[in-house]
């Protein structure tokens, strides 16, 4: 269990102590300091999650130290005590980012609600942080071929444990998505999940991004900073791209996968850490350490679970539920009238090859829905190079589906396409036309995006 760490800054012993048994009987993690000089000096080493600082104190005063504090440690909460505090002195402290002003004689009661309240502050505004990363709004794996549904399988198994993976699979094959179910099936799923892209780290500061820096660590290291491992603590790490780290890199993060604990650069604190690892390679590890470039143990370390992500040419489909699931997803981002595929079109999308899997596919569809101006995109609609593979019948379409639950679905949708079509788009004659209940009809046509006229 992780404790939230409190630093009260007092030069009265007997106020000190006074809130380190309060505060340590509501759980929190105390450090206790005397001035303002030596807060500074232990907020180096702590990073507490919030101070309580005395105003007036010997040498550098609270207000002094609460500017320096707000400086170098935005994200750390301070709330000022005084017992001889005027409004202007609150205004000037607020000013300057303090959360609240107490006035002595404290109210113990008082100083636990705002230290909660201030510490909720920091949790909402680490979540905030955590979600204006590239977060997908949707974590299930989309898709009902027999790749997709086994894969699914095998997560809902392997994702209550505590299990390290290795996610293999072609770029673009949605192997993040992958991690992220993972992720959300988990036990830590109320806990962070943090992304390390680590072909985009440059070798130099790798150290500082998986483990954090202190102040003054190296030239533009201004604050102390949490690394990767830090913030992830209590939940998932998801380590993208492992194969493409140097030698140099991977040894470090050998480093802590065993040992589960690290300095921050330019730090003499060992700090404890509890992640789940999940990693993820688009590269032939076996081949990538005959040739030298991955270290053996590390990748025995990591293959603990291994999970093959199928590129979508092997699971086509599924082409039609992804792109009814993108173009939903751009047309309401686009704040335009929802668009369909007409059949023609889709014999296109299921004929492509894909070669850059799932991430090719949604950026196809991102185009269609820009480019579209009509409400069914059309075979006309979709890019020239496309359609040199398209597939030319239903005959096709029909060798290239290996579910009896898909084929059947597919066959009920253009059924219902054509029927509709030869009726001019009139829901109830269709119905006549069909021998189908009009609301059934009309619950089908909704489900599967079809086109129909007003009536």
């Amino acid at each position: 269990m992780t404790y939230k760490t409190i630093m009260v800054v007092d030069d009265e012993e007997s106020i000190r102590q006074t809130l380190q048994g309060i505060l340590s009987d509501e759980g929190y993690k105390v450090i206790m300091v005397g001035s303002g000089e030596d807060a500074l000096k232990m907020i180096e080493e702590e990073l507490p999650d919030l101070v309580l600082l005395d105003i007036w104190l010997p040498g550098m005063d609270g207000i002094e130290t609460l500017n320096l504090i707000k400086r170098d440690y935005p994200q750390i909460q301070v709330i000022m005590m005084s017992g001889h505090g005027t409004i202007e002195t609150a205004v000037r402290a607020t000013k300057l980012g303090a959360f609240d002003f107490f006035e002595k004689p404290l109210s113990l009661d008082k100083v636990v609600l705002i230290i909660n309240h201030a510490l909720d502050l920091v949790r909402l505004e680490e979540e905030n942080r955590l979600l204006r990363q590239k977060f997908p709004q949707d974590y299930e794996l989309t898709g009902e071929s027999k790749a997709t549904m086994d894969l699914k399988e095998i997560i809902s198994i392997v994702a209550p444990t505590n299990a390290w993976i290795l996610i293999m699979g072609e770029n673009g094959t949605g192997k993040e998505l992958v991690a992220r179910s993972i992720h959300r099936q988990s036990r830590r799923a109320r806990k962070p999940f943090i992304e390390v892209n680590c072909a985009a780290i440059p070798e130099d500061l790798i150290e500082s991004e998986l483990f954090g820096h202190e102040k003054g660590a190296f030239t533009g290291a201004t604050s102390a900073k949490k690394g990767k491992f830090d913030l992830a603590n209590e939940g998932t790490i998801f380590l993208d791209e492992v194969a493409d780290m140097s030698l140099k890199a991977q040894a470090k993060i050998l480093r802590i996968l065993q040992e589960k604990k690290f300095e921050r650069v330019g730090g003499t604190k060992i700090i404890d850490t509890d992640v789940r690892v999940i990693a993820a390679t688009n590269k032939d590890l076996e081949k990538e350490m005959e040739s030298e470039k991955f270290r053996q143990d590390l990748y025995y370390r990591l293959h603990v679970i291994p999970l093959q992500v199928p590129p979508l040419r092997e699971r086509k489909e599924d082409v039609p539920l992804l792109a009814a699931r993108f173009l939903r997803e751009f047309c309401a981002k686009e704040g335009i009238e929802d668009k369909t595929i007409g059949e023609d079109a889709l014999a296109i999308l299921m004929g492509h090859d894909w070669p850059g899997n799932v991430r090719e596919l949604k950026n196809i569809i991102e185009r269609l829905v820009i480019l579209t101006t009509g409400k069914v995109i059309r075979s006309e609609d979709i890019p020239p190079f496309m359609k040199t593979t398209h597939l030319e019948s239903w005959d096709d379409l029909v060798l290239s589906l290996n579910s009896f639950r898909t084929a059947k679905t597919e066959f009920e949708k253009r059924f219902i396409a054509r029927k509709l079509q030869e009726a001019e788009g009139n829901v109830s004659k269709t119905a006549d036309l069909i021998g189908l209940e009009r609301s059934n009809l009309h619950r089908k046509i909704k489900s599967y995006g079809l086109d129909t006229k007003k009536e």
